[in-house]
């Protein structure tokens, strides 16, 4: 008793854990807990990749999700059916499914849709496969990726969006009036 306990989670806590039944349980036993959260292992890979996950001109949304498993997924979460968005896509726990993920994939995404495989995003060894659907697939295997890895895919990954209009001259926000 009187004692400070941390419950150290990997990845990140708030995506594809379990911390809402943890939290649940320390409330049961009116013990008080914090979160405190982390660098996503999605921002991560993203600053690794020097590319913003939305850009004008390329896309406005991320979808962040994962393939079916032992924790199923809705129909209309299917990696088939959000794929039909084109969005900028960040796939979590999947990579040992690869092949299957791009055969879901390609029902909407045209062939030479970039993707980029991270693998321990900022960890020491940290490794970047890029390919596109027709490749990514072969270059993963011959790197032995199986786990500890996001699937990026979407054209943003080409990093050629318009510029913001945040810095605009017309541009009017809180810190200046446009001209």
């Amino acid at each position: 008793a009187g004692k400070m306990v941390v419950r150290l989670h990997t990845g990140d806590p708030g995506l594809y854990g379990a911390i809402q039944e943890q939290i649940k349980l320390m409330e049961a036993r009116n013990i008080p807990c914090e979160v405190v959260p982390g660098v996503s292992s999605m921002s991560a890979a993203g600053a690794s990749l020097k590319r913003e996950f939305t850009q004008p001109g390329v896309s406005q949304s991320l979808i962040i999700t994962r393939i079916k498993g032992r924790t199923p997924v809705p129909q209309e979460e299917s990696l088939e059916s959000l794929s039909r968005h084109q969005s900028s896509l960040c796939i979590f726990l999947s990579v040992q499914k690869i092949e299957e993920v791009i055969s879901c994939l390609s029902q909407g995404y045209p062939p030479q849709t970039p993707v980029a495989v991270v693998y321990k995003a900022s960890w020491p060894e940290e490794k970047i496969i890029q390919g596109d659907l027709t490749d990514i697939v072969k270059k993963v295997k011959e790197e032995g990726i199986e786990k500890t890895a996001l699937i990026l895919v979407g054209d943003f990954l080409k990093g050629q969006g318009e510029p913001s209009l945040l810095y605009d001259s017309s541009f009017t926000h809180g810190y200046r009036r446009g001209k």
